[in-house]
């Protein structure tokens, strides 16, 4: 697909090559960040406490999803890839948890030993009247964002064990540690060798240069590259030099409704929204994104193809509520009939 400085993607199915899809069960992807258990508590509420101006909720039942960097190995995973997951898992119960559902999915956990660490949580308690639906009424966030010496020395050695098996790396920063300096010095030194390294970094992305592609959404692009693009024009110029000035082979912004926008050697692709369905629910929406962009380049696909098929798997997520995954049967049938 021809990526120069005027080409865009239309919102039908790119032109992939043959059995791209198929070869996605034949990558092992190594997926390196923060893992975060995400917590659901599900209760019925009725009535304000005497205590104090909250509502009372009355436990219902509960889950423990993969978050964070889980959440990109889980949507690896339905999409077929063979998955190691590297990063801090405590010895307490929602470790335990995240333990738990790696296994069921089929997700190799990959973590050094954490003693006294408390596993990255997100708890959200959701509640409701007896016959209406639940909504988020309150999140709880635990954790510890500084590792010990000697646990970001693991984490190092890990990673550049578990790299050597693997035709690509995704990284999933979202600030909780596990992305230390000797970790991303490993990153890069991995990279420099001609590992595929793609990077989804939220807070952190300047420290990543090098990186074969770099996957911000708009704002996170923004703070990388210090400015606010006033029109589209001058953003896809902005684009362009920032992946030139961190070394990269491709940059892709992500941009919700207003589609994405891919820097590379070739130039700029504009990629519209795909598809016409209402937005239900953002939330990991960018993990789906960084799978799916990372899967299609280990299986043989270009950056243009990749970012077109990951426009789609981005859409087909925020049609579902919740921390949920895209499967590859979903991804084909999509490609197959166009909704």
């Amino acid at each position: 697909m021809a990526t120069s400085p005027s080409s865009s993607c239309a919102q039908s199915a790119p032109v992939l090559p043959d059995g791209l899809l198929d070869a996605f069960s034949r990558q092992r992807v190594l997926v390196v960040g923060d893992i975060v258990a995400d917590e659901y508590l599900y209760g019925e509420t009725d009535r304000i406490s005497r205590e104090a101006p909250v509502l009372i909720v009355r436990y219902e039942s509960s889950v423990v999803k993969l978050g964070g960097a889980g959440n990109a190995a889980a949507n690896l995973r339905a999409l077929g890839a063979d998955v190691t997951m590297l990063g801090i898992v405590g010895k307490d119960a929602m470790g335990s948890a995240v333990r738990t559902e790696a296994e069921r999915q089929g997700i190799r956990l990959v973590t050094p030993l954490a003693e006294g660490l408390t596993t990255e949580t997100k708890t959200r308690v959701l509640a409701g009247g007896r016959n209406t639906r639940r909504q988020q009424m309150l999140r709880i966030d635990r954790g510890q964002k500084k590792l010990l010496p000697e646990a970001e020395d693991a984490l190092a050695e890990l990673l550049r064990r578990e790299a050597q098996s693997c035709g690509a790396i995704l990284v999933s920063d979202y600030g909780a540690g596990v992305l230390c300096p000797k970790v991303i010095a490993e990153v890069l030194a991995l990279a420099a060798e001609g590992k595929l390294v793609c990077v989804d970094s939220r807070y952190n992305l300047a420290a990543f240069t090098g990186a074969t592609l770099l996957k911000p959404n708009e704002a996170e692009f923004e703070a990388l590259a210090g400015v606010h693009a006033p029109d589209d024009a001058r953003l896809a110029q902005v684009i362009a030099e920032t992946r030139a000035r961190m070394r990269a082979k491709a940059l892709l912004v992500t941009r919700g409704s207003s589609g994405m926008v891919l820097s590379t050697e070739d130039g700029i692709l504009t990629i519209p929204a795909y598809g016409t369905h209402e937005t239900v629910d953002v939330t990991g929406a960018g993990d789906t994104v960084a799978a799916s962009l990372a899967l299609a380049l280990a299986a043989g696909a270009s950056f243009a193809q990749a970012a077109c098929l990951a426009n789609i798997s981005g859409a087909l997520k925020v049609r579902k509520a919740g921390t949920v995954t895209v499967s590859r049967r979903e991804l084909a049938d999509e490609m197959e009939c166009p909704s």
